[in-house]
């Protein structure tokens, strides 16, 4: 497995008043661990929570090891904090896949990390455009500021997806 360090602050305390500041770790990953199945568990539950029957495109843990995905793991001290992937779509462009922090990471810079490194690698291997499919509703507004935040548009459905009122398509073009 290969991983960067990222630099973030956790809500942790050195026995002062100073809040220490420690880096998060971004790794591809293999999905073999319990920590990571959970994951991708919970994250599964969220989509399903948030969405009809049949209008989730979010993938197992199988799925995620097809040899077209990358996925990366986000970790703090040890502790699981989120996950990302990269599909590889053909005609030079990817899909981000997968994303998700878990809840005790909110608002640590968790998603804006691993968005940076599912971005990276797009760039590196010459992909023109890298795409989303996402839910609709409250449940994904962050989601969709992140995006937003990031140089991500609006657009259609791409590749198999089909356009119901509870999915949205988002694109961003890469140098």
């Amino acid at each position: 497995m290969t991983s960067d360090s990222v630099p973030g602050c956790s809500p942790t305390h050195n026995g002062e008043n100073a809040i220490a500041c420690d880096p998060l770790e971004i790794r591809v990953d293999d999905l073999a661990s319990d920590a990571v199945q959970s994951l991708i568990a919970e994250h599964l539950q969220g989509m399903h929570g948030n969405s009809p029957a049949g209008h989730v495109n979010a993938l197992a843990v199988e799925a995620l090891r097809m040899p077209d995905i990358t996925f990366w793991t986000a970790w703090r001290n040890q502790e699981l904090c989120g996950c990302g992937a990269l599909k590889e779509l053909g005609g030079n462009a990817g899909e981000i896949k997968s994303m998700r922090t878990r809840a005790a990471f909110l608002g640590q810079g968790v998603g804006q990390a691993l968005l940076n490194r599912i971005v990276s690698e797009a760039a590196d291997r010459g992909y023109k455009r890298i795409f989303l499919e996402t839910g609709t509703g409250e449940a994904f507004a962050a989601a969709h500021a992140l995006y937003l935040r990031n140089g991500f548009d609006w657009c259609g459905a791409f590749a198999d997806y089909t356009a119901t009122e509870f999915n949205v398509f988002m694109v961003r073009a890469l140098q």
